[in-house]
């Protein structure tokens, strides 16, 4: 995928007629007086919702956001601290490209609301010995113009000294990507939106019983919401929501997630001496930001996870596992103190492309999913691609449509 088509021919026939009608009848209904008829009910206030919600009103959309438990909470993917962007994908150029539009905007947020959600840390990939997916990711990031260093084994050493570095042969840097501050750069966005009149509703919704086209949707509460179109961006809930169509290709897993403390005065373990860092034996971290101490995380996929019921500790047998991997990377840190721990998920596709698509039988319903624990970076061109999509002045990229989920998982997406 080149890019983004706004272009109104891009949907035409059937489906860009279904998707005139869906919005013309809200539309009417509200010129009419017939209730209050929105545009579009976005169901999900995490990073996919709110986004999407955003690049809707900027197209001039009524629209209203629905969640259960509000914007970026502790049960929802987006919640927690922090978030890694980067712009390094391998040869999956599609997703390069998508941080890059993102980071723009993340970076417009942050003056707009003028606060540091955006931390320019630099990202740091380390590879192993004859790991080839760094040569194949200096060739997208210099496609398309996108900053970056490679650095040999002794380049890495002299430059970071804090990461032992006798397993690694080779990285490369961004010095402009970095670290959002994840669970606050969402509140934020959304109260901006509630203060140029974004209708907030903060009830779950009662899944839907539809199997042509939806009409309203249903809260808890009792309330009902009309709408032309609705997108479902229920991140861990989707196959909750839709147990028939995505029970089987939407996969929550439990995460667990550390911050370990950082000896008073030491900065090597703090921007800007410390970037962002991805690890090819599945590790991840953020540096100490905002005095909330190191960060450190598995990307390996853990068990499944219901985001309601679960409890979200961390076992010790998990702490002292994390503790040996955190001493073998960075020996300084060998006795550093557990500050705190966070149990978040991922929510998966099959093999980590994102769902962002019509729902296969309700024609004016939206799904956007599939996050698979990279998405979150993602948020501002996802939500241009959907709300492009349902405005019928964007063409659908077949990876990320329903027809191509699978139902085993094999993650080929990092």
């Amino acid at each position: 995928m080149s890019g983004f088509v706004h272009d109104e021919r891009a949907l035409n026939g059937p489906t860009r007629r279904a998707v005139v009608r869906g919005l013309a009848a809200a539309s009417a209904a509200r010129a009419s007086g017939q209730g209050t008829a929105f545009d579009v009910a976005v169901i999900g206030a995490g990073v996919f919702g709110s986004w999407t919600a955003h690049h809707l009103r900027r197209a001039g959309k009524r629209v209203v956001l629905i969640d259960g438990y509000g914007a970026a909470s502790s049960r929802a993917s987006s919640g927690g601290e922090s978030r890694i962007i980067r712009c390094a994908y391998g040869g999956d150029e599609i997703y390069s490209r998508f941080a890059q539009r993102s980071l723009g905007q993340w970076k417009e947020l942050s003056r707009r609301v003028n606060s540091p959600l955006f931390q320019q840390t630099g990202v740091l990939h380390l590879g192993g010995r004859g790991d080839t997916s760094l040569t194949a990711t200096a060739g997208v990031l210099a496609k398309l113009g996108v900053t970056h260093q490679q650095l040999s084994q002794a380049e890495l050493a002299k430059r970071f000294p804090q990461f032992f570095a006798g397993d690694i042969d080779q990285a490369i840097f961004e010095p402009e990507s970095g670290a959002l501050m994840a669970r606050r750069s969402v509140q934020m966005l959304v109260q901006d939106m509630s203060q140029s009149g974004l209708e907030l509703v903060l009830e779950p919704v009662v899944p839907p019983a539809a199997r042509d086209r939806m009409e309203s949707v249903k809260t808890a509460g009792g309330r009902t919401i009309s709408a032309g179109a609705f997108v479902f961006a229920c991140g861990p809930w989707l196959p909750k929501v839709f147990p028939a169509e995505l029970g089987q290709r939407i996969f929550p897993t439990r995460q667990e997630i550390f911050f370990f403390g950082v000896p008073g005065g030491e900065r090597r373990f703090r921007p800007p001496a410390m970037p962002c860092w991805i690890d090819p034996n599945n590790l991840y971290g953020i540096p100490d930001l905002e005095n909330r101490g190191f960060k450190i995380a598995d990307d390996e996929h853990g068990p499944a996870i219901d985001p309601d019921a679960a409890d979200r500790l961390v076992p010790k047998e998990s702490l002292a596992a994390m503790r040996r991997r955190l001493a073998g990377r960075f020996p300084a840190l060998k006795d550093a103190p557990l500050l705190e721990t966070r149990v978040c998920q991922y929510e998966n596709s099959a093999n980590g492309d994102f769902l962002l698509d019509r729902h296969p039988s309700i024609s004016n319903v939206w799904l956007a999913g599939g996050g698979s624990g990279h998405g979150f970076k993602h948020g501002p061109a996802v939500g241009e691609y959907l709300a492009a999509r349902i405005l019928g002045t964007q063409a659908g990229e077949p990876r990320f449509s329903f027809a191509s989920k699978g139902t085993v998982q094999k993650r080929s997406v990092y």
